[in-house]
């Protein structure tokens, strides 16, 4: 079992990966509650200060599953925990336009093109519809639950910002614990005040592809709509959350029910 890790003042368990959580603590509809120091949820793991390494090693994570696309990877790569097993985990087409947004905001004229006049709202709806239903999502986020379920735990996953990819599966996670759906919601909102990181390199973005600070938020927070837009394509494409978890995402009742075994009390 992880170790439960103290919060600082600040209200961050690692004040250099501000995104970085535990989901343990959240309560299900039947009044069960996802336990502590199993699951994480985070932003890159790239950026943990040598003064919280300590900390961060001490957390007991045995899993880190980067849900990152390989140039991500590659740029700026994860600091391991010690003893934890690194896995990278694809949830997103590398050629898919949700996948290249930053590198679409280096080069003025594709960002102008794709992201000004409102355009990055729709693009945002447009990657929540594409991690329910591309077949790379699919298979990506079959096993990162099957990761989790199985151990060995505690386990972290994290895309770049912990806000998307990130956010889809800790909703997903979440779900499948039979958390309602108020409180999967809160925890998605929850990283609009942890976003730090992500501001600093998406600034710098910004003002090198000439776009207004404005045009550029919609990509840099979450919004309920962006997850709404998920499970509304779902219903879409599969009639039920439920129908998702076992035509489209492949997972077995014994995975859940070993999934909610390892994480509920």
């Amino acid at each position: 079992m992880g170790i439960v890790a103290d919060v600082t003042n600040d209200g961050f368990i690692l004040s250099s990966v501000p995104n970085f959580r535990d989901l343990g603590g959240l309560r299900t509809a039947t009044g069960r509650t996802v336990r502590h120091g199993l699951l994480y949820r985070s932003d890159a793991l790239h950026s943990v200060s040598e003064e919280e390494v300590a900390v961060y090693n001490g957390l007991g994570i045995r899993q880190l599953v980067d849900l990152r696309t390989p140039h991500e990877r590659e740029s700026l790569p994860d600091i391991t925990p010690e003893g934890a097993a690194y896995t990278a985990v694809s949830v997103q087409n590398p050629e898919a336009a949700g996948a290249n947004f930053s590198a679409a905001l280096t080069d003025p004229e594709v960002a102008r093109r794709m992201f000004a006049d409102g355009a990055a709202e729709r693009f945002m709806h447009g990657v929540y519809r594409e991690l329910v239903t591309d077949a790379e999502a699919l298979t990506g986020y079959r096993d990162l639950v099957e990761r989790a379920a199985k151990g060995p735990t505690a386990l972290v996953f994290h895309c770049s910002a912990g806000k998307d990819r990130t956010g889809w599966g800790a909703a997903l996670l979440l779900g499948l614990l039979g958390v309602d759906r108020e409180t999967v919601v809160t925890d998605y909102l929850a990283s609009n005040e942890r976003q730090a990181n992500t501001d600093k390199w998406m600034r710098l973005l910004a003002e090198n592809s000439g776009l207004p600070w404005e045009e550029v938020v919609p990509m840099t927070r979450v919004r309920a709509e962006y997850l709404d837009t998920s499970f509304r394509h779902i219903d879409e494409v599969y009639g039920s959350f439920d129908n998702y978890v076992v035509d489209g995402l492949e997972l077995s009742g014994g995975t859940v029910d070993l999934l909610r075994e390892r994480m509920l009390r």
